[in-house]
């Protein structure tokens, strides 16, 4: 499976959110700053994730946005399932009632079993747990201009 880029930008951008809770609310032009995309995708990103209850939006002159729920609470598999819709390898994972072989089909069983893993890994992994992982990486370094 291949994610796309609205899963994978849309999780920097929650991550973003998340390193800079007690800065909020953020403005969606900073996030697009720092996470290297336009502002304009980030604002067709964000509306499922307000919409859902995952973000929530401030107005104003001081307005942006912040995350609604502490990010100990926000799992990928949440943010996953608002981005990218289903994540199953194969439909008839999903669906068996799909494939008439699907009862004695053993690569169905091996798409299955890998389908778990992942959910497994994405259910069991938090925005909290990606925060801490960042701090643990190097930052990004800004580039130096001489003249």
């Amino acid at each position: 499976m291949k994610l796309s880029t609205r899963t994978r930008y849309g999780t920097r951008a929650l991550l973003d959110l998340a390193l800079h809770q007690y800065e909020s609310p953020v403005s969606l032009k900073d996030i697009a700053e720092r996470q290297q995309f336009s502002l304009q995708y980030l604002e067709h990103l964000i509306t499922p994730l307000i919409a859902a209850g995952v973000v929530r939006s401030i107005r104003g002159p001081k307005g942006g946005v912040a995350l609604a729920k502490p990010p100990d609470q926000i799992t990928l598999s949440q943010i996953m399932k608002l981005l990218e819709g289903s994540t199953t390898l194969v439909e008839c994972v999903d669906n068996p009632k799909l494939c008439s072989r699907a009862d004695t089909c053993v690569t169905r069983d091996i798409w299955d079993e890998v389908n778990k893993a992942m959910n497994g890994v994405m259910e069991s992994t938090t925005l909290q747990d990606l925060v801490e992982r960042q701090k643990n990486k190097k930052p990004l370094k800004e580039a130096m201009y001489y003249i």
